[in-house]
């Protein structure tokens, strides 16, 4: 634990004695730095991939470095929510590999700065003592402008007369990792997240952690749906990039892409899943029930899509994998922290259901864009049927498992007790 909530071994200090060292770097310098770095790493790692590949496409034939970083830099915001304008088309897709490896970064520059910055304000004497602690809000806002500010000067440089990155979308997701990313990090870095935590109510934290569950083991279960569904094909991948007449070059370009989008492809992997499915392109649908496809970029990933036209009879089974996989998340989650009480079990697993719905639309939310011109335009999942839908699948699953799991410890707990 950091020094905010460690006591000292010695003889007793009067209450209210700081015996925090005095030699404390300034919270705005740090804070401030901090943001920066945070969206510099990634940003690094763009722009290494962006010359990279300007060199693989022809060998550097073509062009200058900057033009590789540039693209670096775009990609790099685009994972941002800045969207690029490219001779008149507007493309909006985020890419959230890119998004969630700038997640990665703040979370870890977000830890560094709350274990630097947790010798400020008052102690956890004082905290106890109803004292007010502005120490991690100050933070976070220093950090989240410090990332903004870095966003702003990367869009101003990676802009052409071809290409025009935003900068709004910049400045919002900037917001929304300083504050969904960077706040708990610097909460848990600088130990005020054990204060919090201990004045939550129980059921609340352990429904936060069966959502955590039932969200991650879903996104498992469309990622490997979605790999299942890729190798199953993958005569059409392979048909695709020889039409395309691709190089050894060009192939890595491709591969350093699919990486990058990956984690959309789990977003509709698991819109699919989910039932409601999703769109590639204006008129069409994916879904267990019915399969709508139109022309198709030539695209490797696209192999995955299910075949156009009546699916398979077995794909309406599918309405239950969300209910089985929300409830044994939930059981799981309750076997970490057992319970005997059936009102609890009950609540963890639905109110956790609930919350992972909730987390999945938003993600369903961000997974998609326009990818193009003309129909293109509209390529992403349902998300609002994604939300109404998992709503009742993952709470049900919720419900079920915390009610069975709190019936199998409730008779263990009784066989304890008769031996």
């Amino acid at each position: 634990m950091t020094s905010l909530i460690s006591r000292p071994t010695g003889p007793a200090r009067p209450r209210g004695t700081d015996s925090r060292p005095r030699h404390r770097l300034p919270l705005a310098v740090v804070a401030s730095a901090g943001g920066v770095l945070a969206a510099l790493g990634p940003l690094a790692v763009c722009l290494v991939l962006g010359v990279v590949g300007w060199f693989l496409a022809d060998a550097g034939s073509h062009g200058q470095p900057s033009d590789g970083l540039r693209v670096g830099a775009t990609a790099w915001l685009m994972g941002h929510g800045s969207g690029v304008s490219v001779e008149g088309v507007r493309l909006t897709v985020v890419p959230l590999g890119v998004t969630l490896l700038a997640a990665w970064s703040t979370w870890r520059a977000g830890l560094r700065v709350g274990h630097l910055v947790s010798g400020h304000g008052p102690d956890a004497d004082g905290i106890e003592d109803g004292e007010r602690d502005w120490t991690v809000p100050v933070a976070v806002a220093l950090l989240t402008a410090g990332y903004a500010v870095t966003g702003i000067v990367t869009a101003s440089l990676a802009a052409t007369r071809a290409s025009s990155p935003g900068t709004g979308g910049v400045v919002t997701w900037s917001l929304l990792l300083g504050v969904l990313v960077a706040l708990p990090a610097l909460a848990i870095g600088s130990g005020r997240a054990a204060i919090w935590v201990a004045g939550a109510p129980p059921s609340l934290v352990e429904s936060v952690r069966t959502a955590r569950r039932v969200l991650r083991t879903w996104l498992v279960v469309a990622l490997a749906a979605f790999l299942l569904s890729f190798a199953l094909d993958l005569g059409t991948a392979a048909n695709v990039m020889s039409q395309l007449h691709s190089g050894a070059g060009d192939v890595v370009i491709v591969v350093l892409v699919s990486l990058v989008l990956l984690p959309n492809a789990v977003a509709f992997s698991g819109a699919y899943l989910a039932g409601p499915g999703f769109t590639v392109g204006a008129g069409t649908l994916v879904s267990p029930s019915v399969v709508v496809l139109g022309p198709l970029p030539m695209f490797p990933m696209l192999a995955a899509l299910p075949d156009a036209g009546e699916p398979p009879a077995w794909t309406v089974a599918l309405v239950a994998l969300p209910v089985l996989v929300a409830a044994l998340a939930a059981a799981r989650a309750q076997q970490v922290a057992p319970t005997l009480r059936w009102e609890e079990g009950a609540l963890r697993g639905c109110v956790g259901g609930a919350l992972a719905a909730v987390a999945f639309a938003i993600l369903s939310g961000l997974a998609g864009g326009a990818v193009g011109p003309g129909r293109m335009r509209e390529v992403a999942p349902l998300a609002g049927d994604v939300l109404v839908q998992c709503l009742t699948t993952f709470g049900l699953g919720g419900l079920l498992g915390g009610l069975v799991m709190t019936a199998w410890q409730r008779r263990a707990a009784r066989a304890g007790d008769a031996h």
